[in-house]
């Protein structure tokens, strides 16, 4: 900020050295071939002036270019290291949620082992005591059969 200031400043030092020249040849009683002669050193001097004002500009925009340069390199550089990092972190959040996940899909098929067990071991207590039933009925009609042909 200051060396925009500072350049503001010899800007308007430069124009106004360049018209108070101007007006103090254009106002002196002089002859023509010296009032040429002070404009022509008159312009000699603001063009050096130009030419040393161009230069520290020159200097300045170079140094500028510069510090942004490593400013840049150095926000490159950190944006790659935090990207590697959140690289890093992706991939262990994703290998975690992949873990869980199996486990997860390990106890389910344990319980749907476990669900499916109990369903054939339920199933074959259902058949025997349906056979038993079966049974108890056939003798039980065996026995009411034996009863009515014995009142006959």
């Amino acid at each position: 900020m200051s060396d925009n200031n500072n350049l503001s400043f010899i800007t308007g030092a430069l124009i106004g050295s360049v018209v108070g020249a101007g007006l103090a040849l254009v106002f002196a009683p002089k002859t023509g071939r010296e009032l040429r002669s002070d404009i022509n050193r008159g312009t000699r001097q603001a063009m050096d002036k130009a030419d040393d004002l161009r230069v520290t500009v020159q200097e300045k925009g170079s140094e500028y270019m510069d510090q942004a340069r490593i400013k840049g390199s150095e926000l490159k550089e950190k944006s790659s290291e935090m990207t590697k990092q959140v690289t890093e972190k992706s991939k262990d959040v994703a290998q975690d949620v992949k873990d869980k996940s199996q486990q997860v899909a390990d106890k389910a098929k344990k319980v749907a082992d476990k669900a499916k067990d109990f369903t054939e071991d339920k199933k074959e207590e259902i058949e025997e005591t349906v056979k038993n039933i079966k049974e108890e009925v056939e003798d039980a009609t065996g026995n009411i059969k034996e009863e009515l042909n014995k009142d006959e």
